[in-house]
């Protein structure tokens, strides 16, 4: 079935998703923000939409999504049992519903541990990218005590915070370990391979495909689903410097696991 169907890659902006209505079936998207209204004009006309890896915030349309909270939970719980006291968490900026959740995720983690959740440094940035991250890793740098663990949202703020603490001498993860988010292919091979929160990409857009047209060929009688994905955390040398003796591990549910939950 997926076959006989076509994707095409297009960068909406501004008024170009106005106009697309009369060149597609459906639309699969990530959009920035929680609303939008040019979406919602698309919906009231019929356009078919799925919103991939974003959570639809109600039953009345399709959406494929990531367990964020569990993915910080991830991140931090994997930290704490290092051993680590001064922990930190990068991202932002916090408009960003991911962003949002994998630091309620390090938070609930720490409850978990038994920390105070005021305890986590946290330095909110204005992008998600590599430069970003060299700016908050010279923050912690100079900060007092410095942190001797970093949870970023993403791996580029990762990488960036790696590169800046390389440059000044910190040594990753001896003096300071760095976990990041999404497993890009970066992460693997970067300097000092980088521990990540791993989503399931494929599962992702296969999922999202499916649900999108479901939706484009059944009639009214469809019935929206909101699917959620578990994260794992592969752990590499960033945050563990023992790795090098024992295997690779990851630590989640089973990969795959997913969950159609109740809207938020």
């Amino acid at each position: 079935m997926l076959r006989r169907w076509k994707f095409k890659a297009l960068p909406f902006v501004g008024e170009e998703l106005a106009n697309v209505e009369a060149r597609v079936q459906g639309i699969l998207i990530t959009p920035v923000t929680t609303t939008n209204h040019r979406l919602e004009h698309l919906r009231e006309r019929g356009t078919p939409i799925v919103l991939l890896d974003r959570r639809a915030t109600d039953d009345t349309q399709c959406s494929v999504a990531v367990n964020d909270v569990l993915g910080g939970e991830l991140a931090l719980r994997q930290l704490l049992a290092q051993g680590h006291e001064h922990l930190a968490f990068v991202g932002g900026p916090f408009t960003i519903r991911q962003v949002q959740e994998r630091q309620q995720g390090a938070l609930q983690a720490m409850r978990a541990a038994g920390r105070d959740p005021g305890e986590l440094h946290v330095v909110e940035t204005n992008a998600l990218n590599v430069a970003a991250g060299r700016d908050a890793a010279a923050h912690l740098a100079a900060a007092m005590p410095r942190p001797t663990a970093v949870f970023c949202a993403n791996d580029l703020l990762a990488l960036g915070a790696l590169q800046e603490m390389t440059r000044r001498g910190v040594r990753v993860p001896h003096d300071v370990a760095i976990v990041g988010y999404d497993d890009i292919d970066f992460a693997a091979a970067a300097a000092v391979p980088l521990t990540s929160v791993r989503q399931p990409r494929h599962l992702l857009g296969r999922t999202a495909a499916e649900l999108l047209i479901e939706e484009a060929t059944e009639d009214s009688s469809h019935q929206h689903r909101q699917v959620v994905f578990d994260p794992e955390l592969v752990v590499r040398d960033s945050s563990d410097r023992t790795i090098g003796r024992r295997p690779r591990r990851r630590l989640s549910s089973p990969e795959g696991a997913a969950a159609i939950l109740p809207p938020a």
